[in-house]
């Protein structure tokens, strides 16, 4: 029976929702009109960015509540809105300059080689005056403004052509792993490849909905303020701003306080600090801009190479790169949940000795098989690994006794567009995950099978790529797709099998050149 109280809250929530979808609507209708301007996708959401986040954090000081500077005064939004023409075009360069000359803090993140790309006074004041300041984008608080702010980044990634998907996981993806793997108050959480910060955001959100009554008033400052619990990485200067004005606008962070995210190659040097839980899904692509070169003393060719002496195999497969880089960033008894594509499961030479050492001196206990048609990059098949760190045992033993595995992809058929991926969708993994409770309270079912540590270890190159459901799909005329979901997975399918053959090829001493569609394998 649903109560009153229950009731009320769904309304709020749809309520919410409802205002979310129409500011997100609105900010893409901004976006034509930069878009008009010559601008692209990543130009543009950037761009808008720079104002919303300047008007938004004009709203905030005027919170009666809870107010709070984030901008110096002469140099935020009433300072710009005050001006016209000529005038209000030098003066958001003055801002975007003297925002940027803060290095280390969120601001300098934020404003970090900002540049105004919107030459045309009369657009920039259109959007000052018009559009962006007309509207009040906090009434309704932190938790709203911040969503919509996610949506127009959601609404960006949408534009493949531009490569903007790479950067965003799909959120209800990201709130599944989040409850599964229950983030708490006392948790260092890291994303080294942290795109526009969808996850760090989501165990930060976790953290305040099921633990903040349990807080001190120091407790809930280190929270909000997030330092020394929460950190990510990100190799690109503007997605790495975007995942910092994210995450102020979420109420993460301090403008003036330290960046809780660093921008640069995370693979290029050891960890310098541990975290007790690692989110990531590291960006799809096979090859490093760079060779590491581990433990085992061999060399790949690449223009530029460094050592990673934590690092056991060497390889320029980038997801493995970042699997060995999260083993290393993990705690003892921390845990990880990373989202890898195919390949990381079955490629040979490095890859069967990192995933033997995954099964030896981690606990890999559940993997999490997912569908095509959830990602903005185009045919791929990808997993989350879910494994837990551990102090290597004296007499040799493995800490990985079971690997359950849920098969999410198997008959299953979505799309970005006619039927998008929900965290509804994703249910029925969270309860046969068992959140919090002992892996031997867990129950086999149709999608989720446990293989033990012999089991694995006896397969061929330590092949974790395990399926055993037919897709009824293909076996039932009665259930045949729509012909353009047919056509879409049929693309995704040799994409995602052009990528595999290349994989190989690699893996046997080939070498591969992506120029155009007939990219040569050459022995």
């Amino acid at each position: 029976m649903t109560t009153p109280d229950a009731t009320a809250a769904e309304n709020a929530t749809a309520q919410a929702h409802s205002q979310t979808n129409t500011l997100v609507a609105k900010l893409w209708n901004y976006c034509n009109v930069l878009r008009d301007n010559g601008l692209s996708t990543i130009e543009y959401v950037e761009q808008l960015s720079y104002l919303l986040f300047l008007k938004m954090a004009d709203e905030l000081s005027d919170d009666p509540f809870n107010p709070k500077s984030i901008v110096p005064e002469g140099f935020d939004w009433p300072s710009l809105a005050s001006k016209k023409g000529a005038a209000l075009e030098v003066h958001y360069r003055n801002i975007l300059q003297e925002l940027a000359a803060k290095p280390g803090t969120t601001l300098g993140t934020i404003f970090a080689k900002a540049q105004n790309r919107i030459t045309e006074p009369a657009l920039l004041e259109k959007l000052v005056v018009d559009l962006i300041g007309n509207q009040d984008w906090t009434i309704d608080g932190t938790d709203l403004k911040g969503d919509a702010y996610e949506g127009l980044l959601a609404k960006g990634a949408e534009d493949t052509k531009t490569g903007a998907g790479q950067y965003f996981t799909p959120r209800p993806l990201i709130d599944a792993i989040v409850d599964v793997v229950q983030p708490r108050p006392d948790d260092t959480i890291a994303d080294p490849a942290c795109g526009t910060g969808g996850f760090l955001i989501a165990a930060h959100s976790y953290i305040r909905k099921h633990h903040m009554r349990d807080l001190s008033h120091e407790q809930r400052i280190a929270l909000s303020e997030g330092k020394g619990m929460i950190f990510g990485n990100e190799l690109v200067t503007g997605t790495a701003r975007l995942a910092a004005m994210n995450m102020l606008l979420h109420g993460i962070g301090d403008s003036d306080g330290p960046s809780l995210i660093d921008v640069g190659d995370a693979l290029a040097e050891k960890p310098k600090r541990h975290a007790s839980l690692v989110l990531a899904n590291p960006p799809f692509g096979r090859k490093s801009a760079i060779t590491v070169i581990g433990t085992d003393g061999t060399a790949e060719k690449e223009e530029i190479s460094y050592a990673r002496d934590d690092f056991r195999a060497t390889t320029t497969n980038k997801q493995l790169n970042f699997l060995q880089h999260i083993m290393s960033l993990l705690a003892i008894d921390g845990h990880a949940a990373v989202v890898l594509p195919d390949n990381v499961l079955f490629e040979g030479g490095a890859g069967e000795k990192i995933r033997t050492r995954l099964l030896q001196d981690f606990d890999l206990h559940t993997m999490l098989r997912l569908p095509t048609g959830i990602f903005y990059a185009g045919g791929v098949k990808a997993n989350v690994l879910f494994f837990d760190k551990k102090t290597p045992r004296a007499d040799g033993r493995p800490h990985t006794s079971k690997l359950w595995v849920y098969d999410f992809r198997t008959g299953l058929h979505f799309t970005l567009k006619q039927r998008q991926l929900r965290r509804a969708d994703l249910e029925e993994f969270v309860q046969a995950y068992k959140p919090g409770e002992p892996l031997d309270e867990r129950v086999e079912s149709e999608r989720f099978k446990a293989f033990d540590y012999d089991t694995l270890i006896a397969r061929d190159k330590v092949n974790l790529d395990i399926s055993w459901m037919k897709d009824p799909a293909l076996e039932d005329a009665d259930s045949l797709l729509a012909p353009e979901v047919i056509a879409q997975e049929i693309v995704q399918d040799l994409q995602a099998a052009l990528d595999d053959f290349k994989a190989i090829a690699l893996a046997l001493g080939g070498e591969v050149t992506d120029e155009g569609p007939a990219a040569e394998l050459t022995p």
